[in-house]
């Protein structure tokens, strides 16, 4: 199983609208039949779809076998994330009453 940061940074390449991060992925997985495929298929697909998580398993592989493309992922990861307000939200799972994702919240949340 991918780890959630992989199965996140596949759910942002399906948006496809993280473009340093998106090229980095099209060129590592260019001589790669199935991965190349698995982006393709996850363009538009929902954060927790099947195609994403195919997306998740591939890159976890790529980044298995080869650190330095780990390392240039996570590294692009950390300054989209940086870049677009410092603040990852990921839930996984299924959610049993409410859920709130925020940065910054000014005054109080309540539930009705």
């Amino acid at each position: 199983m991918p780890e959630p940061i992989l199965v996140a940074i596949a759910a942002a390449l399906a948006g496809k609208s993280v473009g340093n991060l998106f090229d980095l992925v099209k060129t590592k997985f260019a001589n790669r039949k199935q991965a190349a495929a698995a982006l393709e298929a996850a363009q538009g697909a929902a954060p927790d779809s099947p195609e994403v998580h195919t997306l998740s398993e591939h890159l976890a592989e790529a980044a298995d076998t080869d650190p330095a493309f780990a390392t240039a992922l996570q590294a692009t990861w950390a300054q989209l994330s940086a870049s677009t307000g410092g603040v990852v939200n990921q839930v996984s799972g299924t959610v049993h009453g409410n859920l709130v994702q925020a940065r910054d919240i000014q005054g109080g949340i309540t539930f009705s």
